[in-house]
């Protein structure tokens, strides 16, 4: 999506003081309902439900991976990591904005685990290319991941270091992604109704996936 907007292709971090200054709430209706899961994109979910939040590149393509996971509850994009309180898409490709194309995963826990999701994460994208993936470059498109719970911090820390292990044999270079608690990232917002489950309105839409190919250790194969 990098090429929609020229000003997108920003390598460097905006600071705070030179972020655009946002607004106070919503310049757009976010949905109500997943249109493939049916399930609420704000809650309330079941009790005992998780939530992670994953930055993997463009994040239609990675909605879509992770909608299509057994024990996902929902699943939303938007931006996060950033400076501008409720961005705009546009505003979020020009760079000044700090934030990530972001993805809310609402899980059970019970059927799919925090180490599972993960390596489905770094599965499915490169996370050593920095702020880029593929030919999508800027920070919106930097990898990250931020954490609600301990449990999740001390399987991103152990799947992180195992894939390490698996990316530097097959000649990749160190892992780049982004790694925070979702309270230091600061706020999740919505992104725009258009952008929620694109791949099923679009099914035809552009979005590669960037996968390298390298895979998590599994107990099996440890």
């Amino acid at each position: 999506m990098s090429w929609l907007f020229g000003s997108a292709l920003k390598t460097t971090m905006v600071t705070p003081e030179r972020a655009l200054a946002g607004r106070e709430a919503y310049p757009y209706a976010v949905p109500t309902t997943h249109t493939v899961l049916g399930t609420p994109l704000q809650g309330p979910w079941p009790e005992g439900t998780a939530v992670l939040y994953v930055a993997m590149g463009c994040f239609w393509g990675a909605e879509k991976e992770l909608w299509q996971t057994p024990g996902v509850v929902t699943t939303a994009v938007g931006y996060q990591g950033g400076f501008t309180p409720f961005p705009t898409y546009e505003e979020t490709c020009t760079g000044m904005t700090g934030h990530t194309e972001t993805v809310m995963v609402a899980y059970d826990p019970q059927r799919l685990s925090h180490v599972d999701l993960l390596r489905r994460f770094w599965e499915q994208h490169d996370p050593t290319q920095g702020y880029r993936q593929g030919n999508d470059v800027g920070t919106q498109y930097r990898s990250a991941v931020f954490t609600t719970t301990d449990e999740q911090a001390a399987a991103v820390e152990s799947t992180r270091a195992e894939f390490q292990a698996r990316l530097t044999a097959a000649g990749f270079g160190d892992i780049t992604t982004e790694v925070a608690t979702a309270a230091e990232a600061g706020p999740f917002y919505y992104a725009e109704g258009y952008h929620q489950q694109y791949l099923d309105k679009n099914p035809h839409g552009y979005c590669p996936v960037h996968a390298t190919g390298v895979t998590c250790p599994r107990p099996l194969d440890v």
